[in-house]
């Protein structure tokens, strides 16, 4: 391959992040413009272009089927209620107050994407603190914080973690079992945090928790059909894999959005169109773009050459090269989107074991189904936790940040980036030092 195609497939790259981290231009935009670059300039055709799209099909599928899951609910109104019931938890105590977010937060965020969840739940804070005399930014970043740290629960609870955990072939049984715990430790970290950076509104009394407004769930037996649906989903993310026919998370999920567009359409809550148009289209374009983007830098050479860098560095030492992943990786992602971040180091990290000799070339391939050696995957480990943890650093780590930030200032509070980083840093450096002291102790000791 020609070193120019190589200098554009990088520089594109790096631009796009660069103008990413800015926010000058739409994320979507800038990745859509850097992937068209590629094929106008020839580093790729347009077919191959296509290729590389499809072999994150499981990606794609998985975040489409889920959005359209967390739509067609939406006339319910069952998140209203559920935010209200954090305030009735509360019973006057700001203590509680916190928690609740926390609770209830953590398991939806465990099967729903991140952004998704602070974009229903996170409109519904700043009326609600009005009424109980309480700066609702705070709340907001907390929110945060409890989102993205419970992403690492399950595999499908992050875009970064499902994206490592499918290139090393990992199922969503082996997640629990492995990984799981980590993520439990991650949101304890933010627990222990509350009543030093959260001090204000934990030692505060709440009052007129009578004068708030009680939503009340719309369609109750839709809700309840509904429900068997998602139980359906997550029961099928557990098993789906080990049938005698598997069903990919993707495929669960892409089931799911079926049942529930049939299930709106057939009592009429809503209406197909409304549902598909409310799809979060943006951001799966985004994923398509990033995904040919560095679809140039895998055909022009960069990543084995970046890969030797790593060999070089890190020789054959899996634990030193976890830990430096980790670091790397966590500070990394909380100033580059955690998304374009991993799904660069995936095939970096790739053609590092096979340079190195601790796997096998076939694990390029991109319809590898086989089992990574155990003995390399704590660098995938290490990679999930930094990417996604890192991502509560600053206010551009992750895509839930920027959904909150826009929500504040919808309502009159601007979240500065140098007050993000007041609470951000902290809980980020705790965390990366409770992941990477999990990483050891569980994987390499």
């Amino acid at each position: 391959m020609e070193s120019w195609q190589a200098m554009i497939a990088t520089t594109t790259f790096v631009g796009v992040i660069l103008l990413i981290m800015t926010e000058w231009i739409h994320l979507t935009i800038v990745a859509f413009l850097g992937a068209l670059l590629l094929v106008l300039f020839n580093v790729m055709t347009l077919t191959e272009a296509i290729e590389y799209i499809s072999k994150s099909h499981g990606t794609l599928g998985l975040f489409f089927g889920v959005m359209v899951l967390v739509r067609a609910f939406e006339p319910t109104k069952v998140f209203d209620y559920l935010a209200t019931q954090i305030v009735l938890f509360a019973k006057g105590k700001g203590n509680r107050l916190l928690i609740g977010i926390v609770a209830i937060t953590t398991p939806i965020c465990a099967f729903l994407p991140n952004a998704t969840t602070v974009m229903l739940l996170a409109p519904l804070l700043p009326p609600m603190a009005e009424e109980l005399g309480v700066d609702f930014v705070p709340l907001l970043i907390l929110m945060v914080f409890v989102a993205n740290s419970a992403g690492l629960l399950t595999i499908v609870g992050d875009p970064a973690t499902f994206i490592v955990g499918d290139a090393v072939n990992l199922s969503f049984t082996d997640y629990l079992t492995r990984l799981s715990l980590g993520g439990v430790i991650a949101v304890l970290t933010v627990v222990a945090t509350l009543p030093f950076l959260f001090r204000k509104i934990w030692h505060k009394k709440l009052e007129n928790l009578e004068e708030l407004p009680h939503p009340q769930i719309n369609h109750p037996r839709i809700l309840a059909v509904g429900s068997l649906i998602m139980a359906f989903v997550l029961i099928f993310f557990v098993v789906g894999e080990s049938l005698p026919i598997p069903l990919s998370p993707a495929t669960v999920a892409l089931l799911g959005a079926a049942l529930a567009l049939l299930l709106s359409h057939h009592s009429r809550i809503d209406t197909v169109n409304n549902i598909l148009r409310d799809v979060d289209w943006s951001t799966l374009i985004f994923f398509m773009c990033v995904f040919v983007l560095i679809g140039g830098l895998e055909k022009t050479g960069v990543v084995d050459n970046l890969s030797e860098i790593l060999a070089a560095i890190l020789g054959k030492n899996i634990a030193f090269g976890a830990i430096i992943i980790l670091i790397l990786v966590g500070l990394l992602s909380s100033v580059i989107p955690n998304i374009p971040l991993v799904v660069a180091m995936v095939p970096l990290l790739k053609q590092y074991l096979v340079n190195v000799g601790l796997a096998g070339p076939e694990i390029l391939s991109a319809d590898f189904s086989g089992q990574f050696p155990v003995e390399v995957l704590p660098l995938f480990y290490a990679m999930m936790f930094g990417a996604t943890l890192g991502g509560n650093g600053t206010l551009v780590g992750a895509s839930s940040n920027i959904v909150a930030a826009g929500i504040s200032e919808l309502h009159g509070r601007r979240i500065s980036f140098k007050r993000f980083l007041h609470y951000g840093i902290p809980v980020m450096m705790l965390q990366l030092v409770t992941a990477g002291l999990y990483v050891i102790i569980r994987f390499l000791v």
